[in-house]
């Protein structure tokens, strides 16, 4: 096998994994979500637009896929979700690990009429491990987003694990 086909299989494998991960997370499918995450996975979520130099409102790290997966849903909970991600930029660093930087779109919709719609970026990294990648690594920034309705400005304590 030459080394542009098993790229090329490595990459369309990582396009699946993302596909995966915006299915899952909107279909609120908690045991199909976890299985795109590594077991030590590292995330930060920025709060806020941090285009031209505005302050990200970055919020604390969240470590491990099993306490980021559940904290994310418990947070989407009453909620009808749509996430988008699109144009990626995909780079090998070695057979097992690799990074990437997709386009993102996302909008929430809760039943009490709340509404949160933002673009911005997912910065992430890639783990190969028996033959499965999946995200190690994962910074969500973001370039817009608008608000109707009282949305919190801070992560929810169950994300953050400060409750």
């Amino acid at each position: 096998m030459s080394e542009t086909t098993c790229r090329c299989g490595d990459l369309d494998a990582i396009h699946q994994l993302k596909a995966r991960y915006c299915r899952f997370l909107d279909t609120k499918d908690e045991q199909g979500w976890r299985t795109v995450f590594a077991d030590d996975l590292v995330v930060l979520l920025d709060l806020a637009v941090s285009v031209g130099g505005k302050d990200p409102q970055t919020a604390p790290e969240i470590t491990g896929a099993d306490n980021f997966v559940p904290g994310v849903l418990k947070s989407l909970e009453g909620a009808a979700t749509v996430h988008h991600c699109h144009t990626p930029e995909i780079t090998f660093q070695s057979e097992t690990t690799a990074s990437g930087i997709w386009a993102m779109e996302d909008h929430l919709v809760y039943s009490d009429g709340r509404e949160m719609f933002g673009a911005g970026h997912y910065h992430e990294t890639y783990e190969k491990s028996d033959g499965v990648w999946r995200i190690k690594t994962l910074h969500m920034t973001r370039t817009f987003q608008r608000l109707i309705g009282d949305l919190p400005t801070a992560a929810p304590d169950h994300l953050t694990g400060t409750s």
